[in-house]
C-alpha cells in the first residue's frame, strides 16, 4: 500500500514538473514572438525650454515641449511589427514615386503595380516612425494611429474602376475631428478618453475609400483656451514644432499638427479646422496649401466646436490638385448641421490642368506691396504672366464684438457637442465650459500651463442674445464690404493677401480663402500667398492657385525631413 502511494506521488510529481516545463517553454516562446517593445523613451526637455526662454517672439517662449501625459509607445507599438517589416530598400524605391507627388500621379503608380495601397500606408508610417520617435527630430505632431489602417488598405482593389480619386489615400485628422477608431481629445486632458462616432466629413471620406491614418496635434481647444500662448501646444500632445525650424519658427495654429505633418510628408493630406486663421496660418507657416471653404460647404457635425457661426473644416495638402480632391470628397449635405447647403456644384478637376493666370483680374493690397518684398516680387511675377493687377486700399473695418461671437457660441455649442457626440459620458466629467475651467484648475501645471484666459472670457462675457445677433449681422456686412468694394469696382476674380493676414475678415464675411506657398524669408521661414473670393467660389480659387503654383513652383521640402 505504501509502495503504491509512493508510485502515485512520483507519477503526480512527474506530470506536474512536465506541465511546468511545458508551460514555461510556451511562455518563453510567446515572449520571444511577442517581446515587450519600447520604441520611445521620455526625455528631459528643460534645456530646450531654457534655450527658448528669451526668444524675441513671445509665442516661441515655451514652458514645455514634451507632453506630460502621452506615452508614445502606446501610439507606435501596436503597428510596429508590420512597419518594421517594411524594408529600407522598399522605402528608397518608393521615395521618388511618392514624396511630393500628387494624388493622380500616385494613383497611376498603384494602377501600374509599382506599389500597393498597403505599401503606400507603410511608406508614410515608416516616415512617421523615423521622425516622430527620436526626441531630437520629433515634431510632436502624431497623437494616434489607426490600428486598423493596414487591414483596411489590404482590402482595397487598385484595378476596380469608378472610384473617387481619394480612394486608398492615407489622410490625417486634426484631433478635434471625430473618428470611431481613435479618441478625440481636442488636445485636452478633460477629453483624453473621449470616444465618438465618425464626424460627417469622415464618413464621406471613408465612403469614397480614403484611409484614415491617424490623429495629429493642435492648439488645445482649437486655440481658444489660453491667450498669447504658443501655437500648436496642447496638454495631451505637447508642443508641435515646425519642420522648417524646430523651436525656430512658429507652427501657426490651431491646425498645427495638420500643417507640420504634411510639410514633413507624413500623409497624402490632412484635414484641419478654422474659425479665424486656423487653417491659413499653419498652412502658410509650413509651406503647404490650405483651404478655408465657405461656411456651410462642409459639415461640422462631429467636430469639437468653438463657433457654429464661423467654424469650418478644410483640407491641407502639399499641392493644389490634392487639396481640391480632398475637399470634393468631403462635400455633402448634412441635416444635422443647420448651415449645411444642398446641391453643391462638384469641382471639375480637369479645370485644374494647364491653368494659367493670363487674362485674370486680381487685386493686390497696397499696404502689403509697401511692406513685404516677397509679396511685391510675387505680384510682379503674376503680372508678367499676363494677369491684370489692381492695387487697392480696402475699406477700414472694426472688429468690435468679434470675440463675443466666439465666447457665446462656444458657451452654447460645446455643451451640445458633449451631450450629443460623446459616447462614453461616464468617462467624461465635464458638460460645459464652466466645468472645464474647474477641471483645469485641479492641476494647472499639467492641464493649463499657459492659463485659460479665453475660457475665462467665455464665462465672463455678458453680451445678450439680441446684442449677439446684431454683432453677427454687422460684422458679416462689414467683412463682405471689405472684399466686395474692390472686387466689384475693379471686376476682380479674387484678392491676394498674405498668410492669415485677412483671415478674420474672411471669417466674418464667410468667404473662402486658399493659401499657397509663395516663398521663404531670408531666415528660411515659409510665407504663403492667399487667394480670397466670394461665397462658393472655391472652384475659381483652385483654378487661380493652380495657375500660380505652376508659375512659381515655390514649395520646397524642409531640409531635415527629405530622406
Amino acid at each position: 500500500m505504501a509502495k503504491s502511494a509512493y508510485s502515485f506521488k512520483l507519477i503526480t510529481l512527474v506530470i506536474l514538473v512536465s506541465f511546468i516545463v511545458l508551460h514555461s517553454c510556451k511562455e518563453a516562446s510567446k515572449a520571444k514572438e511577442d517581446p515587450v517593445v519600447e520604441l520611445w523613451t521620455p526625455y528631459n526637455d528643460s534645456s530646450e525650454v531654457a534655450a527658448n526662454a528669451d526668444n524675441e517672439k513671445i509665442r516661441l517662449r515655451y514652458k514645455f515641449i514634451q507632453s506630460k501625459v502621452l506615452d508614445k509607445n502606446e501610439v507606435f507599438v501596436p503597428l510596429y511589427a508590420e512597419v518594421s517589416k517594411f524594408t529600407k530598400e522598399s522605402y528608397e524605391t518608393m521615395k521618388p514615386l511618392v514624396l511630393e507627388q500628387d494624388i493622380p500621379t500616385i494613383q497611376r503608380h498603384i494602377k501600374n503595380r509599382k506599389f500597393s495601397y498597403e505599401d503606400l500606408v507603410l511608406f508614410f508610417l515608416h516616415r512617421i516612425y523615423k521622425y516622430e520617435l527620436p526626441n531630437q527630430k520629433t515634431l510632436n505632431t502624431v497623437l494616434a494611429l489607426n490600428p486598423k489602417v493596414l487591414e483596411e488598405a489590404q482590402k482595397l482593389d487598385a484595378t476596380a474602376e469608378g472610384h473617387h480619386s481619394i480612394y486608398g489615400m492615407p489622410i490625417l485628422l486634426k484631433d478635434n475631428i471625430g473618428t470611431k477608431e481613435m479618441k478625440t481629445t481636442a488636445g485636452s486632458i478633460a477629453l483624453i478618453d473621449n470616444h465618438t462616432d465618425d464626424a460627417f466629413i469622415v464618413k464621406r471620406l471613408k465612403e469614397k475609400g480614403a484611409l484614415i491614418l491617424g490623429k495629429v496635434n493642435l492648439s488645445e481647444w482649437a486655440n481658444y483656451l489660453c491667450d498669447g500662448c504658443p501655437n500648436g501646444q496642447s496638454a495631451v500632445g505637447g508642443q508641435t514644432l515646425n519642420p522648417y525650424g524646430r523651436r525656430v519658427f512658429d507652427t501657426g495654429g490651431s491646425s498645427a499638427g495638420s500643417g507640420t505633418s504634411i510639410a514633413a510628408n507624413y500623409a497624402i493630406g490632412a484635414v484641419g479646422t478654422e474659425t479665424s486663421g486656423s487653417i491659413l496660418s499653419p498652412s502658410s507657416q509650413n509651406s503647404i496649401v490650405g483651404m478655408k471653404p465657405t461656411i456651410g460647404l462642409l459639415s461640422r457635425t462631429g467636430i469639437v466646436p468653438i463657433s457654429s457661426t464661423l467654424d469650418t473644416p478644410g483640407p491641407m495638402t502639399k499641392n493644389v490638385i490634392d487639396n481640391a480632391i480632398i475637399l470634393d470628397a468631403m462635400v455633402g449635405f448634412d441635416e444635422q448641421d443647420s448651415r449645411s447647403i444642398q446641391n453643391v456644384k462638384a469641382i471639375n478637376l480637369n479645370d485644374l490642368e494647364n491653368t494659367s493666370l493670363k487674362g485674370r483680374r486680381l487685386g493686390a493690397f497696397k499696404k502689403y506691396m509697401d511692406s513685404d518684398s516677397i509679396y511685391k516680387a510675387t505680384i510682379t511675377k503674376i503680372k508678367a504672366a499676363g494677369a491684370t493687377i489692381i492695387e487697392f486700399e480696402p475699406p477700414k473695418v472694426t472688429f468690435e464684438g468679434f470675440l463675443s461671437i466666439l465666447n457665446l457660441d462656444m458657451r452654447n455649442d460645446l455643451p451640445k457637442y458633449l451631450s450629443t457626440q460623446v459616447k462614453n459620458k461616464d468617462a467624461i466629467k465635464v458638460e460645459s465650459v464652466k466645468d472645464l475651467v474647474a477641471f483645469n484648475r485641479q492641476d494647472s501645471l499639467v492641464r493649463i500651463p499657459y492659463g485659460q484666459a479665453r475660457f475665462s472670457g467665455v464665462l465672463s462675457d455678458s453680451t445678450s442674445a439680441e446684442e449677439l445677433k446684431q454683432i453677427k449681422k454687422r460684422l458679416k456686412s462689414t467683412g463682405r464690404n471689405y472684399f466686395d468694394t474692390p472686387m466689384q469696382r475693379h471686376r476682380l476674380d479674387a484678392v491676394l493677401s498674405i498668410n492669415n493676414y485677412d483671415a478674420g475678415v474672411a471669417a466674418v464675411a464667410e468667404y473662402p480663402a486658399l493659401t499657397v506657398p509663395m516663398g521663404y524669408k531670408r531666415s528660411g521661414e515659409p510665407i504663403g500667398i492667399t487667394f480670397i473670393g466670394k461665397q462658393f467660389q472655391e472652384a475659381t480659387l483652385y483654378e487661380l492657385s493652380s495657375g500660380f503654383e505652376a508659375l512659381t513652383q515655390a514649395r520646397r521640402m524642409p531640409e531635415d525631413y527629405v530622406n
